[in-house]
Protein backbone atom coordinates (compact mmCIF):
# COMPACT_ATOMS: atom_id res chain seq x y z
CA UNK A 1 0.00 0.00 0.00
CA UNK A 2 1.01 3.74 -0.50
CA UNK A 3 2.34 5.88 1.70
CA UNK A 4 -0.38 7.93 3.99
CA UNK A 5 1.63 11.30 4.37
CA UNK A 6 4.10 13.65 2.86
CA UNK A 7 7.24 14.85 4.58
CA UNK A 8 4.87 18.40 4.51
CA UNK A 9 2.78 16.13 7.13
CA UNK A 10 5.65 15.40 9.09
CA UNK A 11 6.35 19.08 10.27
CA UNK A 12 2.75 19.80 10.29
CA UNK A 13 2.80 17.52 13.13
CA UNK A 14 6.50 18.63 14.53
CA UNK A 15 8.02 21.99 13.05
CA UNK A 16 11.78 21.41 14.01
CA UNK A 17 11.59 17.70 12.69
CA UNK A 18 14.51 19.15 10.52
CA UNK A 19 16.71 18.67 13.13
CA UNK A 20 16.77 15.51 12.97
CA UNK A 21 18.45 12.82 11.12
CA UNK A 22 20.45 10.03 10.88
CA UNK A 23 23.84 11.41 10.35
CA UNK A 24 26.63 10.53 12.91
CA UNK A 25 29.74 12.04 12.97
CA UNK A 26 33.23 10.69 11.39
CA UNK A 27 36.13 11.25 13.59
CA UNK A 28 40.11 9.96 14.00
CA UNK A 29 41.02 11.31 9.95
CA UNK A 30 44.55 10.49 9.76
CA UNK A 31 46.92 10.38 6.51
CA UNK A 32 46.97 7.08 4.46
CA UNK A 33 48.92 8.08 1.16
CA UNK A 34 49.35 11.64 0.05
CA UNK A 35 45.75 13.85 0.44
CA UNK A 36 44.13 10.74 0.97
CA UNK A 37 42.93 10.06 4.38
CA UNK A 38 41.26 7.34 6.27
CA UNK A 39 39.61 6.82 9.50
CA UNK A 40 39.15 3.32 11.16
CA UNK A 41 36.32 1.63 12.94
CA UNK A 42 33.67 4.27 11.40
CA UNK A 43 30.94 2.06 10.86
CA UNK A 44 28.87 0.91 7.98
CA UNK A 45 29.10 3.85 5.62
CA UNK A 46 26.97 4.31 3.17
CA UNK A 47 26.59 7.95 2.21
CA UNK A 48 29.88 10.79 3.27
CA UNK A 49 29.12 14.25 3.92
CA UNK A 50 31.66 17.00 4.01
CA UNK A 51 30.30 20.36 6.18
CA UNK A 52 26.62 19.23 4.72
CA UNK A 53 27.52 18.44 1.76
CA UNK A 54 26.92 15.41 -0.27
CA UNK A 55 30.15 13.17 -1.47
CA UNK A 56 28.25 11.11 -3.96
CA UNK A 57 28.91 7.96 -5.02
CA UNK A 58 31.78 5.62 -3.45
CA UNK A 59 34.44 4.71 -5.47
CA UNK A 60 35.35 1.02 -6.07
CA UNK A 61 38.72 0.37 -4.06
CA UNK A 62 40.64 2.52 -1.94
CA UNK A 63 43.29 3.21 -4.91
CA UNK A 64 40.68 4.54 -6.57
CA UNK A 65 40.36 7.41 -4.20
CA UNK A 66 42.61 9.94 -5.85
CA UNK A 67 40.70 13.23 -6.16
CA UNK A 68 39.01 15.87 -4.35
CA UNK A 69 35.92 14.73 -2.77
CA UNK A 70 36.28 10.93 -3.68
CA UNK A 71 35.77 8.46 -1.03
CA UNK A 72 35.24 4.30 -0.31
CA UNK A 73 34.50 2.26 2.71
CA UNK A 74 35.87 -0.96 3.01
CA UNK A 75 33.49 -2.89 5.08
CA UNK A 76 35.50 -5.96 5.38
CA UNK A 77 38.05 -3.96 7.58
CA UNK A 78 35.23 -0.86 8.75
CA UNK A 79 37.59 1.73 7.49
CA UNK A 80 36.44 4.92 5.27
CA UNK A 81 38.85 6.84 2.46
CA UNK A 82 38.33 10.53 1.77
CA UNK A 83 40.60 12.31 -0.34
CA UNK A 84 41.32 16.25 0.01
CA UNK A 85 44.46 18.30 -1.58
CA UNK A 86 43.62 20.85 0.49
CA UNK A 87 42.04 20.23 3.73
CA UNK A 88 42.76 17.91 6.55
CA UNK A 89 39.29 16.48 6.86
CA UNK A 90 40.40 16.92 10.86
CA UNK A 91 38.89 20.59 10.34
CA UNK A 92 35.55 19.62 8.30
CA UNK A 93 32.49 18.24 9.64
CA UNK A 94 32.84 14.42 8.29
CA UNK A 95 29.87 12.75 8.66
CA UNK A 96 27.94 9.26 7.42
CA UNK A 97 24.63 8.66 7.05
CA UNK A 98 21.44 8.57 4.65
CA UNK A 99 20.47 11.42 2.93
CA UNK A 100 18.16 13.35 4.80
CA UNK A 101 15.23 13.26 2.18
CA UNK A 102 16.14 9.41 1.84
CA UNK A 103 15.70 9.36 5.76
CA UNK A 104 12.75 10.86 5.51
CA UNK A 105 11.09 8.43 3.05
CA UNK A 106 12.01 5.53 4.84
CA UNK A 107 10.86 6.30 8.21
CA UNK A 108 7.99 7.57 6.46
CA UNK A 109 7.39 3.91 5.24
CA UNK A 110 8.30 2.32 8.12
CA UNK A 111 5.83 4.19 10.13
CA UNK A 112 2.88 3.18 7.31
CA UNK A 113 3.68 -0.24 7.33
CA UNK A 114 3.72 -0.49 11.64
CA UNK A 115 0.56 1.39 11.42
CA UNK A 116 -0.99 -0.94 9.27
CA UNK A 117 0.09 -3.55 11.07
CA UNK A 118 -1.34 -1.66 14.66
CA UNK A 119 -4.71 -1.19 12.94
CA UNK A 120 -7.73 -4.11 13.54
CA UNK A 121 -7.76 -5.94 10.88
CA UNK A 122 -11.48 -5.75 9.94
CA UNK A 123 -11.12 -1.53 9.04
CA UNK A 124 -10.80 -1.67 5.08
CA UNK A 125 -7.38 0.22 4.78
CA UNK A 126 -8.40 0.53 1.42
CA UNK A 127 -11.34 2.92 2.32
CA UNK A 128 -8.87 5.51 4.29
CA UNK A 129 -9.43 7.69 1.04
CA UNK A 130 -11.52 10.73 1.10
CA UNK A 131 -13.34 11.56 -1.75
CA UNK A 132 -10.85 14.44 -3.27
CA UNK A 133 -8.63 11.60 -3.58
CA UNK A 134 -6.56 12.47 0.24
CA UNK A 135 -6.55 10.67 3.00
CA UNK A 136 -8.65 11.43 6.48
CA UNK A 137 -6.81 13.71 8.32
CA UNK A 138 -6.53 11.52 11.49
CA UNK A 139 -5.01 8.87 9.61
CA UNK A 140 -2.52 11.43 7.76
CA UNK A 141 -1.52 12.45 11.79
CA UNK A 142 -1.53 9.10 13.51
CA UNK A 143 1.05 7.93 11.16
CA UNK A 144 2.79 11.66 10.69
CA UNK A 145 3.32 11.13 14.42
CA UNK A 146 4.66 7.26 14.25
CA UNK A 147 7.45 8.73 11.71
CA UNK A 148 8.43 11.61 13.52
CA UNK A 149 8.90 9.84 16.63
CA UNK A 150 10.95 6.97 14.99
CA UNK A 151 12.68 9.74 13.61
CA UNK A 152 14.02 11.42 16.45
CA UNK A 153 14.70 8.38 18.42
CA UNK A 154 16.53 7.19 16.02
CA UNK A 155 18.75 10.55 16.55
CA UNK A 156 18.32 10.80 20.44
CA UNK A 157 16.76 7.42 21.94
CA UNK A 158 15.93 8.21 25.14
CA UNK A 159 13.66 11.85 23.50
CA UNK A 160 10.67 12.91 25.93
CA UNK A 161 9.56 14.48 22.76
CA UNK A 162 9.90 11.33 20.89
CA UNK A 163 8.01 9.38 23.65
CA UNK A 164 5.04 11.91 23.37
CA UNK A 165 4.56 11.95 20.30
CA UNK A 166 4.64 8.10 19.75
CA UNK A 167 1.88 8.24 22.85
CA UNK A 168 -0.60 10.06 21.43
CA UNK A 169 -0.26 7.75 18.39
CA UNK A 170 -0.73 4.56 20.22
CA UNK A 171 -3.82 6.34 21.86
CA UNK A 172 -5.20 7.76 18.15
CA UNK A 173 -4.70 3.72 17.18
CA UNK A 174 -6.64 2.20 20.32
CA UNK A 175 -9.24 4.89 19.69
CA UNK A 176 -9.51 4.08 15.66
CA UNK A 177 -9.62 0.32 16.60
CA UNK A 178 -11.92 0.97 19.61
CA UNK A 179 -14.49 2.74 17.52
CA UNK A 180 -14.53 6.05 19.55
CA UNK A 181 -13.40 7.97 16.23
CA UNK A 182 -14.86 8.40 13.25
CA UNK A 183 -13.21 8.58 9.58
CA UNK A 184 -14.55 10.35 6.49
CA UNK A 185 -15.88 7.16 4.89
CA UNK A 186 -17.64 5.72 8.00
CA UNK A 187 -21.29 6.11 8.58
CA UNK A 188 -21.72 7.51 12.30
CA UNK A 189 -24.73 6.21 14.26
CA UNK A 190 -26.18 10.11 13.73
CA UNK A 191 -26.49 10.09 10.12
CA UNK A 192 -30.09 8.83 10.07
CA UNK A 193 -30.54 12.53 11.79
CA UNK A 194 -28.48 14.23 9.23
CA UNK A 195 -25.02 16.22 9.52
CA UNK A 196 -25.36 19.69 8.15
CA UNK A 197 -22.75 21.36 6.61
CA UNK A 198 -21.97 24.97 5.40
CA UNK A 199 -21.48 24.89 2.04
CA UNK A 200 -21.54 28.89 1.17
CA UNK A 201 -23.61 31.14 3.64
CA UNK A 202 -23.28 34.71 4.49
CA UNK A 203 -26.07 35.44 6.30
CA UNK A 204 -27.00 35.27 9.60
CA UNK A 205 -29.83 32.72 9.04
CA UNK A 206 -28.50 29.12 9.81
CA UNK A 207 -29.67 25.64 9.86
CA UNK A 208 -29.35 25.26 13.25
CA UNK A 209 -31.60 21.64 13.75
CA UNK A 210 -32.65 18.69 12.31
CA UNK A 211 -35.91 16.18 13.69
CA UNK A 212 -36.96 13.08 12.60
CA UNK A 213 -34.94 9.77 10.66
CA UNK A 214 -33.98 9.58 7.62
CA UNK A 215 -36.00 7.17 5.51
CA UNK A 216 -33.73 5.88 2.36
CA UNK A 217 -30.34 4.41 2.31
CA UNK A 218 -27.69 7.49 1.53
CA UNK A 219 -28.23 10.88 0.22
CA UNK A 220 -26.22 14.18 0.40
CA UNK A 221 -29.46 16.76 -0.13
CA UNK A 222 -28.65 20.22 -1.28
CA UNK A 223 -30.56 22.60 0.75
CA UNK A 224 -30.52 26.65 -0.79
CA UNK A 225 -31.97 30.22 0.02
CA UNK A 226 -33.84 31.46 -2.79
CA UNK A 227 -35.41 34.31 -1.32
CA UNK A 228 -33.35 36.15 1.06
CA UNK A 229 -34.90 38.05 4.45
CA UNK A 230 -35.87 37.52 7.80
CA UNK A 231 -37.82 34.79 9.02
CA UNK A 232 -41.19 35.33 7.25
CA UNK A 233 -39.73 36.18 4.25
CA UNK A 234 -37.06 33.79 3.10
CA UNK A 235 -37.85 31.07 1.41
CA UNK A 236 -35.44 28.04 0.76
CA UNK A 237 -35.65 25.18 -1.97
CA UNK A 238 -34.72 21.26 -1.58
CA UNK A 239 -32.49 19.46 -3.56
CA UNK A 240 -32.08 15.40 -3.44
CA UNK A 241 -30.35 13.13 -5.40
CA UNK A 242 -32.05 11.11 -8.76
CA UNK A 243 -31.26 8.19 -10.50
CA UNK A 244 -27.84 9.47 -12.00
CA UNK A 245 -26.74 12.28 -9.69
CA UNK A 246 -26.96 14.02 -6.36
CA UNK A 247 -28.89 16.78 -5.89
CA UNK A 248 -30.57 17.06 -8.92
CA UNK A 249 -34.35 16.89 -8.18
CA UNK A 250 -35.92 19.16 -6.40
CA UNK A 251 -38.71 18.24 -3.21
CA UNK A 252 -39.46 21.45 -2.08
CA UNK A 253 -39.49 24.92 -4.13
CA UNK A 254 -39.40 28.10 -2.46
CA UNK A 255 -40.86 27.38 1.29
CA UNK A 256 -41.05 30.38 3.69
CA UNK A 257 -38.83 29.76 6.33
CA UNK A 258 -41.24 29.70 9.56
CA UNK A 259 -38.68 29.23 12.68
CA UNK A 260 -39.95 25.69 13.42
CA UNK A 261 -39.50 22.80 11.88
CA UNK A 262 -39.93 22.34 7.83
CA UNK A 263 -39.74 19.88 5.29
CA UNK A 264 -36.75 18.23 4.51
CA UNK A 265 -36.53 14.93 2.47
CA UNK A 266 -36.85 11.01 3.92
CA UNK A 267 -38.55 11.92 7.29
CA UNK A 268 -36.34 14.45 7.81
CA UNK A 269 -37.19 18.12 8.94
CA UNK A 270 -34.80 21.43 9.55
CA UNK A 271 -35.23 24.34 11.65
CA UNK A 272 -33.38 27.63 10.94
CA UNK A 273 -32.59 30.24 13.37
CA UNK A 274 -30.50 33.46 13.67
CA UNK A 275 -28.86 35.16 16.80
CA UNK A 276 -31.23 37.67 16.65
CA UNK A 277 -35.29 37.75 16.13
CA UNK A 278 -34.36 40.28 12.16
CA UNK A 279 -31.58 37.91 11.45
CA UNK A 280 -31.48 37.54 8.00
CA UNK A 281 -30.60 34.93 4.73
CA UNK A 282 -29.12 35.71 1.79
CA UNK A 283 -30.26 34.40 -1.53
CA UNK A 284 -28.09 31.82 -2.55
CA UNK A 285 -27.10 30.76 0.92
CA UNK A 286 -26.30 26.88 0.79
CA UNK A 287 -26.07 24.00 3.09
CA UNK A 288 -25.29 20.35 2.49
CA UNK A 289 -26.95 17.79 4.83
CA UNK A 290 -25.41 14.43 4.69
CA UNK A 291 -27.47 11.36 5.77
CA UNK A 292 -27.94 7.93 5.66
CA UNK A 293 -30.80 5.84 6.44
CA UNK A 294 -31.68 4.29 10.59
CA UNK A 295 -31.13 0.64 9.36
CA UNK A 296 -27.95 1.31 7.41
CA UNK A 297 -25.16 -0.23 8.43
CA UNK A 298 -22.56 1.83 11.25
CA UNK A 299 -19.33 1.93 10.84
CA UNK A 300 -18.18 3.19 14.07
CA UNK A 301 -20.62 1.95 16.65
CA UNK A 302 -19.50 1.58 20.01
CA UNK A 303 -20.53 -1.81 20.66
CA UNK A 304 -19.19 -4.54 17.96
CA UNK A 305 -21.39 -7.27 17.06
CA UNK A 306 -20.54 -10.62 15.29
CA UNK A 307 -23.25 -12.57 13.25
CA UNK A 308 -24.24 -15.57 14.25
CA UNK A 309 -26.06 -18.19 12.16
CA UNK A 310 -27.21 -21.55 12.91
CA UNK A 311 -26.61 -24.54 10.74
CA UNK A 312 -29.34 -25.89 9.19
CA UNK A 313 -28.05 -29.91 9.68
CA UNK A 314 -29.78 -31.69 12.93
CA UNK A 315 -27.66 -33.45 14.71
CA UNK A 316 -28.28 -36.23 16.88
CA UNK A 317 -28.65 -35.58 20.64
CA UNK A 318 -27.00 -38.50 22.80
CA UNK A 319 -27.47 -39.38 26.73
CA UNK A 320 -25.19 -40.46 29.15
CA UNK A 321 -28.11 -42.79 30.47
CA UNK A 322 -27.89 -45.47 28.40
CA UNK A 323 -31.31 -47.46 28.02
Amino acid sequence: MANYITQRDLYDVYPNIGEYDSKSVVYGWVVDSGSRYKAENSGLVTVLFADGQNLGNAQSAKTDVDANGEWYYDATNDVVYYYNSSTNPQNILMEAGEDNNTFKTRMISNATAYFNSKVDSTLPKEMFLLADGTYDYFIKRTVALFACGFMIKAYEPDSDIAEALLEEAETNVADLNNGTVKLGFQTSGDMSQGVVEKVSVSGALNIVDTRGDYIGTYDKIKVIVTTAGAIGTAKYSVYVKDADNLKTKQVVTDKIINGDYQDLSGGLQIRFSGAADNSAAVQNDEWQIEVAGLKEHTDNASVRTVQLTRNAKKRKRYSIFND
